[in-house]
């Protein structure tokens, strides 16, 4: 029989973990996960991974079920419109599969799932973006459960947030480890616009871990910096901080990694096993010397606890190197005929991977059994040239390597045995009172967000149970107890140990051994059978409670599924032109140019905000904006909470909003909080609008127009407006946004106060160099956040033609790093072309140096 630790926890906070195949969902359930989200070959945001197939994910789901582990399904991707019909199927049958709740951030998606596959539990991605209570109300109306909090935010913003969601009746999870985006989830263009690779479809080229140089206008040299990842952070690591994050009310704490390794997974869910258990149970909730040590050699690029405490400066950022810096094992001692000698500080072993940290960059070299002398003193000749006194890391140890056994961890239990003369023998088998994965799987398998004591002690009451034949008198040798003992406990091919064994054994009574095994083998088999029907059973009770909440939170009719249109759409017989202008100079041009309306960033419209060619100054405001011009929100928004740039700047764009006067809303948020407003919202092509789906959905929401997103095709273009009534635009000249950024990307060259609004840093033109010569250019607006934009530009307006064939009927040019000549000169151009295109069907030529985008090529 085995011994197991049985100690338990008071409250329910989630730790969420990953796996990017089956070994690493095998050492997430090992290390004490309570929940593993995991992927399938497609629609997941970590393709790159070994994933799972619907075979293996049923296998998944019971391998976890059986341990009180839930399993979710990642499909946390943009759908382009070919593929959305696939995608409801895929969630399905992950459902069939088992699938305890599906992580999505395709609005269509959701809205289909929600109302298709209404016996699954409907989680929003942090790629959604959500960093407000508009956000959070918008995710209620999809129907969701769960809301992934954007990683931006602070303890106090996570409690406010937090207390918002229980009243829509759902939960927040938030990241607790793992890598750190610098770049809003979501709303990152850079690998797709760059590299064809886009991270809303899963396939991220990371560019942002690639060097980088701050130059200002004169371009004569980089600005001075620690580093040149500049757009490379630090790893999020909360292990420090554990008693905030449990009272910050979030509901799940989610570690990073689907693409890392089962050693990285066991490694550091063991370690915040530990750590969360210990903030729940009250006490001393700080990391071991040691554990950090786990944590830092699993994966680091040094740690930070990002946002929480309300830092944004260089301390979240790692500008000296954007990969593991494992931990220091000590330094070169001594460099003698070609052998380096290195002093340790550490137990090294044969196996492990060591990095030189020298003055012309560093390498990796592993350790085999002739790197160590005979008195343990580590010598080895490696192959490129270090110097006395250089550093040495361990960046991989092989002590710590996960060995994966599929029977592990196993499920502990009792047995009780009763063989009494002259009625039915009887084997019994119930889970091991106290052991935690009872609570676990009370949790996983109740419909509420809250597991009482009394449904965790319920799931004790389950016991698997088997009966044979009458028992009679032995023939010939009668069974000893100890026979008995050992036959039962015979459970080694089983995911069961046997924790403790009663035996009621009538003396004389006989019985064959072969009876027994197939006694002990019925019990684990009916036992199994019941753990996992609790899980059909949640379903079934989700479908009756999605059913009471429609009439409450949820507009259901707001996201049916709805035919699509069946005629055609024609050419638009009306069109505008419009400009998005962040100065009055530019703006006004665009009026004289023949634009018929300007979009005007509100954050610019501040006085002494306007930017004229991504660079602040007073003088673009001696005249004001025109009068036909819609006000646009800004992509992030965060609630004016203490700690907020919001509540520093003491800004608030909302006072601009007006009933029944147009505004451009870049988020989900905006949009839901703008119409509370009474204003006519257009969506802006942050929010992902990829599919027939999600334009149906905000089309009943009462969404003016649609600004599609610049990761679609002129085909995937088409398919949409076939489908769809709502007005659509899209921009066609000017610059593309590549990301928006909490740190201010200026701050590489030194720290600042953080008074933007006196900041001499805006007032310069900056870009980012890249290693082939590229220019970036970067904004910073007056909320401190940085706009980093594509130093190639935009020019679609030769398709004109065809995107007015198929039925756009809006063209934006962003003047955003133009001049004021430059925006007359680009709106004038696309007003003669849509001339040329109604009147002779011709379109006028590409403008050399610039960029299609997407329109020709497609995202992978």
């Amino acid at each position: 029989m085995t011994e197991f630790d049985l100690s338990r926890t008071g409250k329910n906070v989630e730790l969420l973990a990953p796996a990017g195949n089956v070994e690493c969902l095998h050492a997430a359930v090992a290390a004490g996960a309570d929940a593993v989200y995991l992927g399938l070959g497609d629609f997941n945001a970590r393709r790159g991974a070994d994933n799972f197939t619907m075979e293996s994910l049923a296998e998944a789901c019971d391998y976890a079920h059986l341990r009180g582990v839930a399993i979710y399904v990642a499909l946390n991707i943009a759908i382009l419109p070919s593929e959305i019909d696939r995608a409801v199927d895929t969630a399905r049958k992950a459902v069939e599969a088992g699938a305890d709740a599906v992580i999505v951030e395709d609005l269509g998606l959701a809205a289909r799932i929600r109302r298709e596959v209404p016996q699954v539990e409907l989680h929003i991605s942090t790629q959604l973006n959500t960093h407000s209570a508009a956000g959070i109300e918008a995710a209620a109306r999809l129907g969701a459960s769960r809301v992934t909090l954007a990683r931006e935010l602070s303890f106090a913003e996570i409690a406010s947030l937090a207390e918002v969601a229980e009243g829509f009746g759902m939960t927040v999870e938030t990241f607790a480890h793992g890598a750190l985006c610098v770049c809003y989830s979501g709303q990152c263009l850079m690998s797709s616009l760059i590299g064809g690779r886009s991270a809303n479809r899963g396939t991220c080229a990371q560019a942002c871990r690639l060097p980088y140089e701050l130059q200002s206008d004169d371009r004569s040299k980089p600005l001075p910096a620690e580093g040149a990842h500049l757009l490379s952070p630090r790893d999020f690591c909360t292990a420090e901080v554990m008693p905030q994050m449990v009272a910050s009310g979030t509901a799940s704490l989610k570690i990073e990694g689907r693409m890392k390794s089962a050693t990285y997974v066991f490694s550091v869910v063991s370690v915040y096993r530990d750590i969360l258990d210990r903030a729940l149970a009250g006490g001393d909730a700080r990391p071991t010397e040691r554990q950090m040590g786990v944590l830092s050699e699993a994966f680091s690029r040094g740690f930070t606890t990002a946002y929480l405490t309300g830092d944004r400066g260089n301390e979240i950022m790692s500008y000296a190197r954007p990969n593991n810096r494992g931990v220091l094992a000590g330094r070169v001692s001594e460099v003698k005929d070609g052998f380096v000698e290195i002093a340790t500080q550490i137990d090294l072993n044969p196996g492990d991977v060591i990095e030189f940290w020298t003055k012309r960059g560093h390498f990796a070299c592993p350790l085999t059994a002739a790197s160590f002398t005979r008195d343990g003193r580590v010598r080895l000749a490696p192959d490129q040239k270090v110097g006395k006194g250089d550093r040495v890391f361990r960046v991989r140890n092989a002590a710590a390597e996960f060995a994966d056994d599929a029977l592990e961890p196993r499920v502990p239990v009792d047995g009780r045995v009763r063989l009494v003369l002259g009625e039915p023998a009887r084997v019994e088998f119930s889970l091991a009172k106290g052991w935690r994965g009872a609570r676990r799987i009370a949790a996983a398998a109740s419909p509420s967000a809250v597991v009482s004591a009394g449904e965790a002690q319920a799931v004790f009451g389950y016991a698997g149970v088997a009966e044979g034949a009458v028992v009679e008198s032995a023939r010939t040798k009668p069974l000893a107890r100890e026979d008995v003992e050992s036959h039962i406990d015979r459970l080694g091919q089983t995911p069961f140990a046997l924790v403790s064994l009663e035996v009621e054994l009538s003396e004389g009574a006989g019985m064959g051994f072969s009876q027994l095994h197939h006694l002990r083998s019925d019990a684990l088999d009916h036992l199994q059978e019941q753990l996992l029907g609790l899980y059909a059973a949640k379903r079934r009770a989700l479908v009756e409670g999605l059913n009471a909440r429609s009439e409450q939170n949820v507009d259901f009719e707001a996201i049916s599924t709805v035919p699509a249109i069946g005629v055609p759409r024609r050419r638009p017989d009306r069109v505008s032109v419009v400009a998005w202008a962040s100065n009055p100079a530019c703006a006004r041009a665009a009026k004289r140019a023949g634009a018929d309306a300007v979009y005007i960033p509100i954050l610019n419209y501040k006085r002494g905000e306007s930017v004229l060619a991504g660079v602040r100054r007073e003088e673009n405001e001696q005249a004001g904006y025109p009068k036909q011009k819609v006000m646009a929100l800004p992509t992030v928004d965060h609630d004016p909470i203490v700690g907020t740039r919001e509540d520093a700047c003491g800004f608030d764009v909302w006072e601009y909003v007006r009933e029944g006067k147009r505004v451009f809303a870049d988020s989900m948020a905006s949009c839901v909080r703008a119409q509370a407003y009474g204003a006519l919202v257009e969506l802006g092509p942050h929010v992902p609008l990829t599919n027939a789906a999600a334009l149906r959905l905000v089309e009943q929401w009462g969404v003016a127009r649609v600004w599609l997103s610049p990761e679609l095709t002129l085909g995937q273009i088409a398919d949409l407006a076939e489908k769809t009534s709502i007005p659509l635009g899209l921009t066609v000249s000017g610059a593309q946004e590549l990301m928006v950024t909490e740190h201010c990307l200026l701050m590489s060259q030194g720290p600042c106060d953080q008074n933007c609004a006196a900041c001499r840093r805006r007032n310069v033109e900056h870009h980012l160099k890249d290693r082939k010569g590229f220019d970036f250019p970067v904004v910073t607006d007056s909320m401190g956040r940085s706009h980093l934009y594509n130093g190639v530009e935009l020019d679609i307006v030769p398709c004109l033609p065809d995107l007015l064939a198929i039925g756009v009927s809006s063209f934006m040019v962003d003047t955003t790093l133009m001049a004021k000549d430059e925006a007359h000169a680009a709106v004038s151009r696309v007003v003669r072309a849509l001339k040329l295109a109604f009147e002779e069907g011709r379109s006028v030529e590409k403008r050399r140096g610039t960029t299609t985008g997407h329109l020709f090529r497609g995202v992978s």
